[in-house]
């Protein structure tokens, strides 16, 4: 049992977090949310966006709950991600978002 303890703790990872300030016109609505949880669901980590450093957190992959967010263009979307693939999730989603979601 200690065993299985000890693999899961080499398999977690330190969240990395960083945030990028929405530039398309309609900030964080219907579609620019479905390319953000598309995207996010093509990632292992967890990715969660929040509109304020300290939360409250929503995961990326719903594109339920990141409709709820409807952060306005200028706002400052922050995002928190854990996981194997961290890295690359994070630099995917600033990407994103620094694109304008392909609409600015």
């Amino acid at each position: 049992m200690h065993d299985a303890n000890v693999n899961r703790a080499a398999q977690s990872f330190a969240p990395l977090t960083a945030s990028a300030v929405l530039v398309n016109p309609v900030g964080l609505h219907a579609r620019p949310s479905v390319k953000l949880t598309q995207l996010a669901k093509g990632f292992t980590a967890k990715i969660e966006i929040a509109l304020a450093p300290e939360g409250p957190w929503t995961d990326a992959k719903s594109p339920v709950k990141v409709m709820r967010v409807k952060a306005p263009q200028g706002a400052t979307l922050h995002f928190r991600v854990n996981g194997p693939d961290g890295e690359a999730a994070l630099a995917a989603m600033l990407a994103l978002v620094h694109d304008g979601f392909g609409e600015a």
